[in-house]
């Protein structure tokens, strides 16, 4: 029992009847949770990715995934280098294009049944910032929402100052975080036509307001996840109506979360904290109640690696890593 088990009775208190019955489930060889026993590692660095990490010339800010057609896109910022660089799931660069995006901070693949897009929200202040704009995969500039180059106000919905990230459903449906240090601080959501289907928040720290809303994503069961980053909580909201559903913090002591993104299977929610240099692995709740947050996993980062926005491969579970302090793109695969 001592090789299984080991406590200080001094300091533990201890029901021996359960005791005993841990030692029988050991015994018969089962896989009993241990709440002290250590958790499996759950991914691993993929060291092979990319093939080429040379072609990081800037400050790598954010990272999309194109699962239908394997490929990954990554939005740097920095003088004279391409702000959109585009590998294979494998590695391999591919190509890179640079007109029309000032400072990318968010980047979001969208495919339907006819074609691909990639939508990027711009934070620059030049003529080319403030914005929400829609790319083709070869970076064709296709569509802009908000005002280029004038910083908006939170009483029209499309115009926006500093907007963060997006998130596009399958059905077209846009959400949008607004407020990556400007004065909004809210989550919109637009129809496939650019209509305002409802718009949430204000500057503060009460239940439905944000501090720099800078991550979003939508689960399968209808709920919109938002990193609500300088009030170190996340927030959740009903997709349909908009309604304020919960939210989680004691997660976040330590750093806010930066970005929120779901595993292929739903189960965990994967969330970047910059400033601690951690991937942290949550479990997500099924349909109901939202409940406290619990931790089921961290991938520490190196020192000064600084995570900014990840992203999921929905087809192999993948985690790409957008690291500003490193300047990298790196890649995590499920074990």
């Amino acid at each position: 029992l001592s090789t299984a088990i080991s406590f200080d009775p001094t300091i533990v208190e201890f029901d021996y009847y359960w005791v005993f019955i841990l030692y029988f489930q050991v015994l018969r060889g089962y896989d009993y949770f241990v709440p002290w026993r250590e958790p499996q590692q759950m991914y691993k660095l993929d060291i092979g990715w990319p093939k080429t990490p040379e072609h990081f010339t800037g400050q790598t800010f954010c990272v999309a995934v194109d699962s239908l057609h394997g490929l990954v896109y990554v939005g740097q910022r920095g003088d004279n280098v391409p702000k959109v660089l585009v590998f294979s799931v494998e590695g391999y660069f591919l190509y890179s294009w640079n007109d029309t995006v000032e400072m990318p901070h968010g980047i979001f693949v969208w495919n339907t049944a006819t074609y691909s897009s990639v939508w990027i929200t711009d934070v620059g202040t030049g003529k080319y910032g403030h914005t929400v704009k829609q790319y083709s995969p070869l970076g064709k500039l296709m569509q802009v929402l908000g005002t280029p180059g004038n910083a908006g106000s939170s009483l029209i919905p499309l115009q926006f100052d500093q907007p963060a990230e997006i998130f596009v459903e399958e059905s077209g449906d846009i959400y949008v975080v607004d407020g990556d240090g400007g004065m909004n601080n809210r989550l919109l959501k637009l129809s496939d036509d650019y209509k305002e289907i409802w718009l949430t928040g204000t500057n503060g720290t009460g239940i439905g307001q944000f501090k720099i809303p800078h991550s979003v994503t939508v689960d399968a069961f209808g709920r919109v996840w938002v990193a609500d980053r300088d009030n170190k909580r996340i927030q959740v909201f009903d997709k349909v109506t908009g309604e304020w559903l919960g939210s989680w913090s004691s997660c976040f002591s330590e750093d806010g979360p930066y970005s929120v993104r779901f595993t292929a299977d739903y189960k965990y929610l994967i969330v970047a904290q910059l400033n601690i240099n951690r991937l942290a692995i949550l479990a997500a709740p099924p349909v109901g109640a939202i409940g406290d947050c619990v931790m089921v996993h961290t991938i520490q980062l190196a020192d000064e690696t600084k995570p900014h926005l990840v992203d999921v491969d929905m087809k192999s579970g993948a985690i790409y890593v957008a690291e500003i302090g490193a300047q990298q793109v790196q890649k995590y695969v499920p074990l």
